[in-house]
């Protein structure tokens, strides 16, 4: 089975597009993992696969992660596709449904894509924590008991669960060895991707994240938008901020009105190609749902 894909990236944090919209395409775990192995596969940190609309939007993105898992939410990645649907339509603004919900996206100067990430979920049980507790420091320590390297982050969903940890350097994090600590903590019955953010004023903080499931990244939207959320909350961010991230800057912001976060940042597609006959064949062919 020939299977074109569409590889593009959203400040480095990259993605492989299939259109499964003609005839559809039955991802399922180990078809994920095999196009995302960077060695014998493709390489993404997410997989995003373009379907039929069934909640009224102009289409419907499903997200995997290398590991194989499936996800809500992705903020660069949702950019990407609204972007190509914008360009399709020919028009200005894309509605994209996911599992986290749907989005609205809309272009900006320079080539840039604005999402509309929706209301950040801040009680405990919509992150959702295994206890009850106040979100905006929970009870979290990763290190030693009686001397913690880092403790009490700020919980937030932005269509997936995160957690931020505020701290005086994110040079000095040791993200391989930290994230998947955090990332995998009991607190969190679902995961959680985890940051580590530097406030360098009140309207710009840096920003490294490890991702559920993809390790570390050189960009998240999502992660970028709940850390302007939880710097918001604990009064360190004001409500529009530049967050820098290891692959570039998204400008977030979150709106008084409705409590909607804005993320804004470009995209950029980098190859198209064809999926090989191993990697095509671990893609069942399926009637579009």
């Amino acid at each position: 089975m020939t299977v074109p894909f569409l590889k593009m990236h959203g400040l480095g944090n990259d993605f492989v597009v299939l259109d499964a919209r003609a005839h559809g395409l039955a991802v399922t775990a180990a078809a994920a993992r095999a196009i995302g192995d960077r060695r014998t596969g493709i390489g993404f940190d997410q997989l995003l696969v373009m379907e039929r609309p069934r909640a009224g939007g102009d289409v419907r993105m499903r997200i995997w992660n290398p590991d194989g898992t499936e996800v809500e939410s992705c903020g660069n990645g949702t950019r990407c596709v609204a972007h190509l649907v914008m360009e399709e339509l020919e028009q200005n603004e894309a509605v994209i449904e996911t599992l986290g919900g749907t989005l609205f996206a809309t272009a900006a100067q320079g080539g840039s894509v604005t999402v509309d990430m929706g209301a950040p979920r801040l009680d405990w049980r919509e992150i959702p924590l295994a206890e009850e507790m106040d979100t905006y420091r929970i009870d979290l320590k990763i290190g030693p008991i009686d001397a913690p390297l880092y403790w009490g982050p700020s919980a937030v969903n932005m269509g997936n669960p995160h957690a931020v940890f505020f701290v005086d350097d994110v040079a000095k994090v040791a993200l391989d060895r930290v994230g998947p600590l955090a990332e995998n903590h009991p607190v969190f019955p679902e995961r959680a991707n985890i940051s580590f953010a530097e406030v360098i004023d009140r309207g710009h903080a840096k920003l490294r994240v490890w991702e559920r499931g993809a390790g570390a990244t050189l960009a998240c939207g999502t992660a970028a938008c709940a850390t302007l959320v939880a710097g918001v909350r604990l009064n360190k961010l004001d409500r529009v901020a530049a967050i820098d991230l290891p692959g570039g800057t998204l400008t977030i912001a979150w709106r008084e009105s409705d409590g909607h976060v804005l993320m804004t940042g470009p995209v950029e597609a980098s190859f198209e190609g064809t999926l090989g006959p191993r990697l095509g064949a671990a893609l069942l062919a399926a009637e579009a749902a």
